[in-house]
């Protein structure tokens, strides 16, 4: 366990660099979609609250969502970013698209929770706290992380490609790479766990006590 632990904190020393920019990346792209929220103007803001308040009114109005259909969904979505991830590691030439979608994701996220909260106040700063953050405390650790080892495995190719010593075989780096692909999605159970069973459950909760007021 300790040398587990040991290692760990190697790599991470070792490729600091990296993971500063991937999570600079996406706080990039949360500030970015706070920027959005704010640059828009009133009849836009209407128009996305509409849909979102007629969202709010199903909720409120049917019965209790069903979680283990929340949990799949959620799960079969995380694997398929983080298979994307994975994918783009193995090809020198998918590094751009990696740094866009770690961009992208951080965008979604501060885009949501700034609309939300600049709409409803306080009442929102509590439906994105309750119902938002929880399986993004997880989640979003897991996409820097995956996106971190998706440039590193890809800048050891390149190291690789244009090395003039003799080449390492390639196969204990990509043993690894798959290990760590697998861990980070067997995490991702527990963030697809919090939002059907915690985020839902508050978000349901709190969308009718609005309707109920």
């Amino acid at each position: 366990m300790y040398n587990k632990r040991t290692i760990a904190v190697n790599h991470v020393k070792e490729h600091a660099t990296i993971y500063i920019f991937m999570i600079i990346l996406f706080l990039t792209g949360v500030i970015f979609g706070a920027i959005i929220v704010n640059s828009m103007n009133w009849a836009q803001k209407e128009d996305l609250f509409f849909y979102l308040e007629r969202f709010f009114g199903e909720i409120a109005d049917k019965e209790q969502i069903e979680n283990t259909e929340i949990l799949k969904s959620s799960f079969f979505y995380h694997a398929k970013y983080l298979f994307l991830l994975f994918i783009l590691g193995l090809s020198v030439i998918g590094l751009p698209i990696v740094w866009i979608l770690l961009f992208l994701k951080g965008l979604v996220v501060g885009f949501s929770v700034g609309f939300i909260v600049n709409q409803l106040g306080m009442k929102g700063l509590l439906l994105a706290s309750l119902s938002i953050a929880p399986q993004n405390i997880i989640i979003i650790p897991i996409y820097i992380i995956a996106g971190s080892l998706s440039m590193i495995f890809s800048l050891t190719l390149l190291g690789k490609l244009f090395s003039r010593k003799i080449p390492q075989p390639i196969l204990q780096p990509f043993g690894k790479y798959v290990m760590f692909f697998t861990f980070l999605l067997a995490i991702s159970v527990v963030a697809s766990a919090l939002e059907a069973f915690v985020a839902n459950e508050a978000m349901e909760a709190i969308i009718r006590s609005f309707y109920n007021q």
